[in-house]
C-alpha cells in the first residue's frame, strides 16, 4: 500500500474513530451503529487494494476524521482520547514483535470472516467473539487500558464487549498505520499535516 500522507490520514483517522467510540460507549452506553461497523468491519478486511478500503469509504470515517482534526490534546475530552491512543500504540508496537500472536490474531480474524457468512457483522454474538479477540491475544501484551466513563454502563457484558472489539479495531487501525510508513515522528513533526489533511477530507464528506 502506498506511503502517502492521504492514506497515513486515513489510518490514523481510523484509530481515532475506534477510541472515540470506546469514549462514546464507555459514557453513554450507545453509539451511532454505522460508525461502530465501519470500525469492526475493518478488522476483517485483511487484503485490501488501497488503505481507504478497510473502512469501505472516506464517509465511513467521518467520526474519526473529526477527532483528528480538533480533539487530539486540545479538551479534556482530547485528553482521554490521547490516552488511549499512546496505550492502543504501545499495544501494536507489543503485537508487532511477537510473530505468535500476529499468527494467532491472523487465525482468529481468519475464524471471524466464515462467522460472518452466518451472523450480522453487530450481532451480540459476533461482538462478544471480537471482544474475546482482543482479551486473549492482545490485552495480555502490555498493561491494561483504563477506560473510563459510567459505571452503570461499563458494568454492563455487550458494553464491555463493544468497549474490547473497538479496542481490537484501534489497534487493526494502528498496524495499518505503521504498514502505511507511519512513525512517531510523524505524531510529533507530522500532525499538522495530518490534520489539515482531515479537513480536506472532512469537507468532501
Amino acid at each position: 500500500m502506498a506511503h502517502t500522507l492521504y492514506d497515513r490520514t486515513i489510518a490514523f483517522a481510523g484509530i481515532c474513530q475506534a477510541i472515540k467510540l470506546v469514549q462514546k460507549i464507555a459514557r453513554d452506553g450507545t453509539c451511532d451503529s454505522n460508525e461502530l461497523e465501519a470500525c469492526l468491519n475493518s478488522i476483517s478486511v485483511t487484503d485490501p487494494s488501497n488503505t481507504v478500503e478497510i473502512y469501505g469509504n472516506e464517509a465511513n470515517l467521518k467520526l474519526g476524521l473529526e477527532t483528528l482534526a480538533t480533539e487530539i490534546d486540545n479538551t479534556p475530552s482530547g485528553n482521554e482520547i490521547t490516552r488511549y491512543l499512546v496505550s492502543v500504540m504501545a499495544l501494536e508496537r507489543k503485537l508487532s514483535g511477537r510473530r505468535d500472536s500476529m499468527a494467532q490474531l491472523g487465525d482468529r480474524i481468519d475464524t471471524i470472516k466464515r462467522q460472518t457468512g452466518h451472523y450480522e457483522l453487530l450481532d451480540d454474538q459476533m461482538v462478544s467473539n471480537l471482544a474475546s479477540i482482543y482479551l486473549d491475544i492482545i490485552s495480555p501484551l502490555g498493561p491494561r487500558i483504563q477506560v473510563t466513563g459510567t459505571p452503570a454502563h461499563l458494568q454492563q457484558p455487550q458494553v464491555q464487549h463493544k468497549v474490547r472489539a473497538l479496542l481490537l479495531a484501534a489497534v487493526r487501525s494502528a498496524v495499518l498505520w505503521r504498514q502505511v510508513g507511519g512513525k512517531r515522528r510523524h505524531l510529533i513533526f507530522g500532525r499538522k499535516q495530518m490534520v489539515e489533511q482531515a479537513k480536506i477530507l472532512l469537507a468532501r464528506c
